[in-house]
């Protein structure tokens, strides 16, 4: 029978002081022999049930994303590795598809409070817990997909992930959410006055919603579920997302024309609610995060197969690609917003730019 994690550590002290109970044989007129036998039953029942609880630890990591979207690929692929590497001790039920809640940002608030375990989210809700993860959302910031592994995998990364404690959280992986594009049903974006006049939905991260403003398109900050009717009755023109989130949400059906500006490329996190951690043994947390580092570089892999399949699907289908003519007039553009938002962290900023 399934148990949650705070079940199972009172289950676990109870059988404790179970076990320190029962072992001084009762004044019986029962032989010896047979009182001892008893006794020995006792004990047996009693470390099953010590063992019992301690192999049935079950948790819950919510995805708002499909079971073929590569970053819940890897929470998958994290919850397989723990599993197996802790021999069915420790077993992650990921909830795929919004089943725990589409919002994250909801999501997350109940991961803070332990009422989920876990949960695999984009940068832009968790920069409100942790600024400093702006850095990695900047416009035109990175070069290619390398440069910004470079950074996930050296201490810059570690340091992004330690910065959510703050939140209550235990950053675990950085899976790669390839770079964002900007994509439309009205016309092609080649130039930033392209951009002009477009309501580009935006999550609500604020910077996101400032680059926007800054190439002079309409900013309009939506829930994820709500683009695709959006998109097809005209309430947005446009949006901007990774090249698979364009497929699997079919949005290239409704917003043709995709630039290939790419302005951001932040990763997604895995995280674990602190309060669940913190009752987890050291051996367990620290198999936790093997695990999630082993899905990291997995899911790396996967999404770049992934996303040529998702690029061969969508120009297949009609979608219209154009890169950019000016791409110099869209870094102008936003470079206020390197201040505002990276000015306390220059220095690690400066360690990314050294990376390219």
């Amino acid at each position: 029978m399934k148990k949650t994690a705070a079940f199972i550590l009172a289950a676990a002290l109870t059988a404790g002081s179970l076990a320190g109970c029962g072992s001084k044989p009762a004044e019986t007129k029962a032989p010896a022999a047979e009182t001892t036998a008893k006794a020995e039953e006792a004990k047996t029942e009693t470390e099953a049930k010590q063992v019992d609880a301690k192999d049935t630890i079950v948790l819950r990591l919510a995805e708002t994303q499909t079971e073929t979207y590569p970053a819940t690929m890897g929470a998958i692929e994290f919850a397989r590795l723990v599993e197996e590497k802790s021999e069915g001790r420790i077993k992650i039920e990921v909830f795929t598809g919004g089943q725990l809640g589409g919002d994250e940002q909801a999501i997350l608030e109940q991961v803070q409070f332990g009422a989920i375990d876990f949960t695999r989210v984009n940068f832009a809700p968790m920069t409100e817990f942790a600024p400093i993860l702006n850095l990695l959302q900047m416009p035109y910031l990175f070069t290619d997909a390398d440069h910004m592994h470079r950074v996930i995998d050296s201490e810059i990364g570690t340091q992004l992930l330690d910065s959510v404690e703050v939140g209550n959280f235990v950053g675990l992986a950085l899976y790669d959410a390839g770079t964002r594009n900007f994509y439309n049903s009205v016309r092609p974006i080649k130039t930033v006055e392209d951009m002009k006049g477009l309501k580009i939905r935006t999550t609500q991260s604020q910077l996101i919603v400032d680059m926007v403003e800054a190439l002079g398109a309409s900013a309009t900050p939506m829930a994820f579920g709500e683009v695709y009717s959006s998109l097809q009755t005209g309430v947005i023109d446009g949006a901007e997302n990774n090249w698979v989130t364009y497929d699997q949400n079919s949005h290239y059906e409704v917003a043709k024309y995709i630039s290939l500006d790419g302005h951001t490329a932040p990763p997604e996190i895995l995280v674990c609610s602190k309060i669940v951690f913190d009752k987890l043994s050291p051996e367990d947390q620290q198999l936790l995060k093997e695990c999630a580092k082993e899905s990291e570089l997995w899911e790396r892999e996967k999404y770049g197969e992934i996303e040529q399949e998702a690029i061969d699907k969508v120009t297949a289908a009609g979608s219209e690609v154009s890169e950019l003519e000016d791409r110099e007039g869209f870094v102008k553009a936003v470079e206020p917003l390197y201040e505002k938002y990276a000015g306390d962290y220059m220095d690690t900023l400066q360690a990314i730019i050294d990376m390219q």
